[in-house]
């Protein structure tokens, strides 16, 4: 049987070449290749990479800058008099004999070269990066998923319980049979006890329903349950202010 990659063929080349002292004219016909092949594989256990060709020039490279024109010209036409991707497509078929070219290649180059036109006139931001930065013990994320699990032969859909911090990226994980209160709870106080404390900054959920008893109207402030509350005042709480989504400032817990 021939190797199935060009690596296993050069290693049993080499191999048979070195224990059974074929000729490279016997290895090229038990492999089924050529001699160039074989004398390739005898010099080096690494096959050689194939050239990329280069890349092909677009059939719409020609009518590129006219639609650069029109895009530019855009920029300070009224919002109803700007060229749609059809007006560009019939102005490059009537104006510019444009021939055999798709709908969707003039639709796809229109879709990334309006955005770059506006940045290169600058008419728009640049898209940049800002990675995030946190704190080692600070800040934590809380949810549930779901997640199943095959209890007596058949597949049961539960919710795991994720608490992660931030920095590491450690989390820990706990499968419950709902995402009741008194799991939401479970999973807290047995994550504490994994990572041996509470984080000291800003724990963020989602409006869980075992924290978020209400939401209130435009300021979008938080009522909490009363359980809820009782529970993170066991680990010195800080009252939740009208942000987002609730937050829960913690120090160290607390027996």
């Amino acid at each position: 049987m021939r190797p199935k990659s060009k690596v296993d063929l050069f290693a049993a080349i080499r191999r048979d070449s070195r224990t059974e002292g074929l000729s490279i004219r016997a290895l090229a016909r038990k492999y089924d290749v050529h001699r160039r092949t074989v004398r390739e594989a005898l010099s080096s256990a690494w096959p050689t990479p194939r050239r990329k060709p280069p890349p092909r020039s677009s059939r719409l490279a020609p009518f590129k800058p006219a639609v650069d024109q029109m895009l530019k010209a855009d920029l300070d036409a009224p919002r109803k008099q700007r060229h749609t991707v059809k007006r560009i497509y019939d102005r490059l078929v009537d104006e510019f004999g444009m021939e055999g070219i798709s709908y969707a290649l003039v639709r796809d180059y229109v879709a990334r070269r309006r955005p770059q036109i506006r940045m290169e006139e600058g008419r728009g931001p640049s898209q940049v990066f800002i990675p995030q930065s946190h704190r080692p013990g600070v800040e934590a994320e809380v949810d549930f998923g779901d997640v199943y699990v095959k209890l007596a032969g058949v597949m049961t859909k539960c919710s795991l319980f994720t608490f992660r911090l931030s920095y590491s990226g450690k989390a820990v994980h706990r499968i419950f049979a709902s995402e009741g209160q008194e799991a939401f709870f479970e999973g807290h106080v047995h994550a504490f006890r994994v990572l041996g404390g509470v984080p000291v900054g800003n724990v963020r959920y989602d409006n869980l329903s075992s924290a978020v008893a209400q939401v209130l109207g435009f300021t979008r402030a938080r009522v909490e349950t009363e359980r809820w509350t009782a529970f993170h005042s066991h680990f010195v709480h800080v009252p939740v202010s009208s942000r987002s989504v609730p937050t829960l400032v913690m120090a160290s817990a607390t027996s």
